[in-house]
């Protein structure tokens, strides 16, 4: 298979068409080796538009739904930003690459030293891997600019919104299959947040979410 080749597939046939405009997010595509984030015995799925089974029964994101999440957050260079599920490292990666800095949350254990070895031989330092339900976010770290839920959830934890800075803004898959929303969500003030319906997908469910909250929009 050629490796570069297949990547430029990726961006062209896949990601760019499913609305992936961004310059600097489809630059970053290219630069960031997402196979270098698949398991082996996956490797040639690496570029396919499907999800790819990691440790734990969990799942990688298809690339044009890892891409559509990376521009809908738009996170800035001096910004800090949480996510809710490691997985193999590889959206950790892309949001280091954007980031001042990233925490990232897997309560995997198989799957927290996967993604922080990935992380090491990617060269990828400003991102911190720690092994904890996501649940609770990381108030010690607390408020972020921005919050990624890199996997789907049935409502949004009110205690996750609460960790937001003002005019910061969190990202999650909502709902339950067959469809599920990507909705992003901005903290106007104090307890007040918007929501906004960015497109329809699916993904797998982040462990450890109740399928009921005590917040909804």
């Amino acid at each position: 298979m050629n490796i570069e080749q297949a990547r430029f597939n990726m961006i062209e046939q896949q990601i760019r068409p499913w609305d992936v405009l961004d310059a600097g997010v489809l630059a970053l595509l290219a630069v960031v080796k997402r196979e270098d984030f698949v398991p082996a015995a996956y490797k040639t799925m690496a570029f396919m538009d499907t999800e790819i089974p990691l440790p734990g029964g969990q799942q990688m994101l298809p690339p044009r739904v890892e891409a559509r999440l990376l521009q809908a957050l738009n996170v800035a260079r001096h910004e800090k930003v949480l996510e809710i599920g490691t997985g193999s490292g590889f959206m950790a990666a892309l949001l280091g690459h954007r980031a001042q800095r990233v925490f990232s949350l897997e309560s995997n254990p198989e799957l927290v030293a996967l993604a922080k070895e990935n992380l090491r031989r990617s060269g990828v330092r400003n991102v911190v891997v720690q092994e904890q339900d996501g649940l609770a976010g990381l108030p010690g770290e607390a408020p972020f600019d921005a919050i990624l839920l890199s996997g789907s959830v049935a409502e949004v934890p009110a205690q996750l919104l609460n960790q937001l800075k003002v005019g910061g803004r969190l990202l999650a898959i909502v709902g339950d299959a067959p469809v599920m929303r990507a909705t992003l969500v901005t903290r106007q003030a104090d307890k007040q947040f918007n929501s906004v319906v960015l497109f329809d997908t699916a993904a797998p469910r982040l462990h450890g979410f109740a399928e009921h909250s005590t917040f909804s929009f």
